[in-house]
């Protein structure tokens, strides 16, 4: 099995693809590992030194280290803990996992702005933000400001601020005048 390995805008997250699918819908984030708990492959994670995070996506899994940790020390181990993972064929989740969706809100008035605005993230923004190793999700709009939940390599590292406002605001401005700014929830 061979395992790729790329560098995200975050520093501190690295992208590994492990050229399967990894979590069929969706994205899963632990973001400490007493929620690792669900995912035999993220408490595996979480049992190398300096791993500080983990995040699943379709094809790629995006792990977080702390500031004290160094890349070529980890690489090694994470990509065993992912290959010995995938090769033993165990689940990704096991037991009941907190897959819940996350509460949004607006109001009714702007539902089809909101629809709008959900229908840009799954086109244009979520896909580019999968190839580096994070996700986007809508949390909300009121009042002319969208609130995003920003998770893997998105979020937590200081361009991510410059991704939203620059980026993401303006691509939303232009289809939807009525959006005035982008936040992160």
């Amino acid at each position: 099995m061979f395992i790729q390995t790329e560098a995200t805008p975050n520093p501190a997250m690295m992208k590994f693809l492990p050229g399967r699918v990894v979590l069929p819908e969706g994205t899963l984030e632990f973001r400490a590992e007493a929620d690792a708990a669900a995912s035999p492959l993220a408490a595996a994670l979480f049992t190398v030194d300096g791993v500080a995070g983990v995040f699943f996506g379709y094809d790629f899994v995006t792990v977080a280290k702390d500031e004290t940790a160094e890349w070529q020390h980890m690489k090694p181990a994470i990509l065993g803990a992912v290959m010995e993972h995938f090769m033993s064929g165990a689940p990704l989740l096991t037991g009941d996992s907190d897959d819940t969706p996350e509460e949004t809100f607006f109001d009714e008035t702007d539902a089809e702005t909101v629809e709008t605005i959900k229908e840009l993230l799954e086109t244009r923004i979520r896909p580019a933000v999968a190839q580096d190793g994070g996700d986007i999700t809508f949390r909300g709009f009121k009042d002319g400001i969208v609130y995003l939940n920003m998770k893997g390599a998105c979020s937590g590292y200081p361009s991510s601020t410059a991704t939203l406002r620059h980026g993401i605001q303006n691509l939303l401005r232009h289809f939807l005048p009525e959006v005035t700014e982008v936040r992160a929830a």
